[in-house]
């Protein structure tokens, strides 16, 4: 059984009291379907500018019959808080990168193992792929119900205070917060790093307290919670390529029927596609805004990283936890890890 926090049982009351019969049986019964879409992003991000879209269209093409409402700030709680909210129905979609998903589902984060895309053509030659498709079961596991198309976050970056990373054997001893995710904690030890899992609500706070020395994070999620403020460097590591995976609670999914289901998927799937495209630019923007506010940016080459990884046996290890199928799947994108 799921144990929500006080934070999101509050928030989770307080927010949908006005909507008593938000989804499925009761909501059809007074002729007007209501779902709740929370996130961890700000509204001007390209995920909620285009998810906007989305809901636009969903209202119109449903006659105004569903409505999709927005939640966008952690209104909801941090992104553990929102995971256990839409498995448990208390919202009804939620966006959570690979690492924050395999709380729930791990076999979702095979995507996010260190140092494995080296570029776009793989990741959305695998995501659109049978890669995704092996995802989406794995969710399904879980109770929840994932879209076809994955929505973009970028390459993920290191920043760090005082120095910037040069080489793997920087990253020894410093202290930098990451995801809550094992995944992410192995592969930082394996670069004999200090990590340690924080959800995303609370980095700012913990970074200008010198808690951390580092965190790592795509450019736009860099600028948009104006790390710059508290972090100096910025490190093209590119060590994993983030995404947003849109799940529904699977209950609530169920309970639509067949046309509001296809209405509601073409939409955010449309949006998604589209999506991708403006994270490439904005990203490029990110860097130069960055750049003017004072942040040092260095390029850096993936495969000594790789190569430490490799000796240190991570991709060993977590080829024996994801297993041979994930494994094979992600490697026919990829290439050759071990």
């Amino acid at each position: 059984m799921l144990t929500l926090s006080r934070r999101s049982f509050v928030a989770a009351t307080a927010i949908s009291a006005p909507f008593l019969a938000l989804s499925g049986k009761g909501s059809r019964a007074s002729g007007h379907i209501m779902l709740k879409y929370a996130n961890n992003l700000p509204l001007t991000h390209p995920l909620n500018v285009r998810a906007a879209e989305a809901c636009a269209r969903i209202k119109q093409e449903t006659g105004g019959a569903v409505t999709v409402r927005i939640f966008p700030d952690n209104q909801f709680g941090g992104d553990s808080d929102m995971l256990e909210l839409v498995r448990s129905g208390g919202i009804d979609i939620f966006t959570p990168s690979a690492l924050v998903l395999s709380a729930a589902a791990p076999m979702a984060q095979v995507n996010a193992l260190g140092f494995a895309f080296s570029d776009y053509v793989q990741v959305w030659a695998a995501m659109d792929g049978a890669l995704g498709g092996f995802i989406r079961s794995a969710v399904a596991n879980a109770g929840l119900f994932m879209l076809e198309k994955v929505w973009d976050n970028g390459f993920r970056q290191c920043t760090t205070a005082e120095r910037p990373i040069t080489s793997p054997a920087d990253f020894a001893g410093l202290k930098i917060r990451v995801p809550v995710s094992p995944l992410s904690i192995s592969m930082f030890k394996a670069l004999s790093a200090s990590p340690r899992g924080m959800q995303f609500s609370q980095l700012y706070g913990a970074l200008k307290s010198k808690l951390f020395e580092a965190q790592e994070n795509p450019l736009l999620i860099i600028e948009s919670a104006r790390l710059y403020e508290v972090q100096k460097y910025v490190s093209l590591t590119n060590h994993v390529w983030d995404g947003f995976f849109f799940v529904l609670n699977g209950k609530m999914w169920s309970s639509l029927p067949g046309d509001i289901q296809a209405i509601v998927s073409k939409a955010f799937n449309e949006s998604a596609v589209a999506q991708r495209s403006d994270i490439l630019a904005a990203n490029a923007k990110a860097r130069s805004s960055l750049e003017a506010k004072g942040m040092v940016f260095n390029q850096l080459d993936s495969e000594p990283f790789r190569q430490v990884l490799r000796e240190r046996g991570f991709f060993k290890e977590w080829k024996e936890k994801f297993g041979c199928r994930a494994w094979r799947l992600l490697e026919d994108y990829v290439g050759h890890l071990v």
